[in-house]
């Protein structure tokens, strides 16, 4: 076994990583740019190499400085995480001839499987479903059109050498296939040196399901079941679980059964995962093969208590796998939520800055329920504009889905995230969906039930009532303690009111409160009561509260005239007022918002790649407008009206911030 690995890679899956290293007794030596000197990995790890400036160009994918690392550290293998080099044959050819192993499969496999029109090929040689498509080289856009016609609208253009939903578009139209062959090759020669582009039938009502495969060097190979990664934002992954909602078990037996025959016809070793679209019908086609270590293994991991980064490693220094096909289990269901540094009150867009706040929820494993998350990032660091926006998997465990859907509930409830915008809301209004919960969901989900964006999850008036209750008990504990510091009286309490109206957006709640040593009563206008037992002092950013028996965490902050309350997706304004006062407020005109439409904004932190108008130019809604590059990813800025330029404030090449303005209109 290895004495030291080096992790060619940062942020959560070098921690991950780590851990399994660190388990295994084995030392781990961290790689960084300027942007990562004090990044998590680098503190995790027994060393720490210094590869270059912020760009992954100039430091993370650069082949000779990982090298470089390499030999000054003395490591004996490198395991390459996802992403970066970790598909980069030529990255394993270097290390092969100065004797370090990848912890990773054969060359010959990422040659493969790595390129999708190869891997498409050589599925289909090996028996596998494929989903129809043009694998030769396409020549221009107009090329691509012909291809698609051929084909027929939706179709699906890729990156050969893509990945992570880099270089993907999907079209309906000639005109949509010509801009998505630009983009995607425009990203696909940015994101990994390759520019080559293929096109495929886009599959209707789909689900995206994988299969976990593991093999090692001496010619065993399984699959450990599947994962459902449906949830899905601009192709890229956002909510994960395994097992399936959808596949029964012969469909999971023959999907898993054709992911093990395409790992063997390459000579497949090392974790690796075979991506399926699965229609309506159960039917199933290859979609590519990821020869690398997935994203969203947690999940897998918890079903069938295999720690793939352990597996991994111990193939790569040429241990059999100590498990057959016959040992892996299924064991109850686990969730995993991507936490990214993405507004989705913009759109989704990147977010950068400061972690003022980052607290996660305990992470714990009970025969009942279970809690992980793999982060790489800390309270009071920095989220940079140069890498992925992902910084944490939180993932839940339970006997079944109902079970681990509520654990995953209370954790983003209880996630605690300030400094920069998150999805940390969208992530558990999808978890409340009617649609999720009853398993019925598309790759199209996110499209179909938030067409518009997201604007914040809606509660229930139930729940809003139970919301009301404790944010009534909250209030009596504030009114308490400001009455202590003023000094109104020696029996403070008896001056603190038990009449007040609680108002929750357009909802308004007139409530009468009454305490007593083990907690509150809250009695409603309609003489309903409910029941709030609660240790919440003020001060505390998180209130863990007991309502009619049953658990209710929120997320607090106190505002004039009472809290702001955010849980369950929903950002609440919770105001406690006086009946009076009450009374007086709903007389207050509402405070229209600034005017923005003469003006395009930049809505996200990053640098301008174009602009595609000039002074004087009259534009039409939808007309793009410039381009914004943040996090690997190209952001077309589009018209939303009929206007006139009047001023451009912005030039290729400039970095801009949140609503800088880029153009002006007549």
């Amino acid at each position: 076994m290895f004495d030291k690995i080096l992790i060619a890679n940062r942020g959560e899956i070098a921690c991950r990583v780590m851990k399994s290293a660190r388990k295994m007794g084995i030392k781990s030596v961290a790689v960084y740019s300027d942007a990562d000197a004090a990044a998590l990995h680098v503190r995790m790890a027994d060393e720490a190499v210094h590869i270059g400036p912020p760009p992954a160009s100039q430091s993370y994918i650069v082949i000779d400085k990982i090298i470089e690392a390499v030999r000054k550290t003395g490591a004996q293998a490198v395991h390459p995480g996802y992403g970066f080099l970790s598909e980069r044959a030529e990255f394993a050819q270097a290390l092969d001839a100065m004797g370090v192993a990848f912890i990773g499969p054969p060359v010959g496999a990422i040659e493969a499987m790595g390129d999708k029109i190869t891997s498409k090929k050589l599925a289909a040689e090996a028996g596998v479903s494929t989903v129809p498509g043009y694998m030769g080289l396409i020549d221009d856009a107009e090329h691509a059109v012909t291809i698609a016609k051929q084909i027929g609208y939706p179709v699906m253009i890729k990156a050969s050498a893509g990945g992570g939903g880099k270089g993907m578009r999907i079209a309906w139209t000639d005109d949509e296939a010509r801009e998505g062959f630009a983009r995607s090759k425009s990203e696909a020669a940015s994101s990994f040196g390759d520019d080559r582009i293929f096109i495929e039938k886009f599959v209707t009502q789909p689900r995206h399901i994988e299969i976990q495969v593991l093999g090692d060097k001496h010619g065993n190979c399984l699959y450990l079941n599947e994962r459902e990664c449906s949830i899905q934002r601009r192709n890229q992954k956002v909510i994960e679980e395994a097992p399936s909602p959808f596949l029964d078990a012969a469909t999971r037996k023959a999907m898993g059964e054709q992911a093990v025959a395409l790992a063997k016809a390459v000579d497949y070793c090392s974790a690796g995962t075979v991506e399926f679209i699965v229609d309506g019908a159960r039917n199933f086609y290859f979609l590519e093969m990821n020869t690398r270590l997935q994203v969203e293994h947690p999940v897998t991991e918890l079903i069938t208590g295999v720690d793939i980064v352990e597996q991994m490693i111990r193939v790569a220094a040429g241990e059999k796998l100590a498990l057959t096909q016959g040992d892996v289990k299924l064991d109850g269901w686990a969730i995993e939520s991507r936490l990214y540094a993405e507004d989705p009150y913009r759109n989704f867009l990147p977010s950068i800055g400061r972690l003022r706040t980052y607290r996660p929820p305990t992470e714990e494993r009970s025969d009942t329920h279970a809690v992980r998350n793999d982060t790489g990032v800390f309270e009071g660091g920095e989220i940079s504009m140069y890498y992925d926006p992902m910084i944490a998997k939180l993932c839940s465990w339970g006997p079944d889905r109902a079970a681990a859907i509520e654990t995953m509930r209370g954790a983003l409830d209880a996630f605690e995230v300030e400094g920069i915008g998150h999805n940390l809301p969208f992530l558990s209004a999808v978890l409340d969906h009617p649609r999720f919960i009853s398993g019925d969901i598309t790759t199209a989900f996110i499209a179909e039930e938030y067409p518009d964006g997201f604007a914040g999850a809606k509660l229930d008036i139930a729940l809003l009532r139970r919301v009301a209750a404790a944010v009534s008990a909250m209030n009596r504990v504030a009114e308490i303690r400001r009455a202590r510091i003023t000094g109104r009286m020696d029996n403070h309490e008896r001056k603190v009111g038990s009449d007040w109206v609680v108002s929750l957006g357009r909802e308004h709640f007139p409530v009468m409160i009454a305490a007593d040593r083990e907690g509150s009563t809250v009695e409603f206008g309609d003489g309903t009561r409910h029941r709030v037992v609660s240790s919440w002092t003020p001060g505390q950013s998180l209130a863990r509260m007991v309502v009619d028996g049953e658990p209710l965490v929120l997320k607090v902050s106190r505002i004039t005239g009472g809290f702001r309350v955010r849980l369950r997706g929903a950002d609440l304004k919770a105001t406690v007022l006086s009946p009076r006062m009450a009374d007086l407020a709903a007389l207050m005109p509402e405070k229209a918002p600034p005017d923005t439409s003469r003006l395009l904004l930049c809505p996200m932190p990053g640098l301008v790649v174009r602009i595609d108008v000039k002074v004087g130019d009259e534009v039409f809604d939808g007309q793009a407008l410039a381009m914004v590059e943040a996090m690997k990813m190209e952001n077309v800025l589009r018209a939303e009206r009929n206007a006139k330029v009047s001023k451009i404030l912005a030039k290729p090449g400039d970095s801009l911030a949140v609503d800088d303005v880029i153009l002006e209109f007549e």
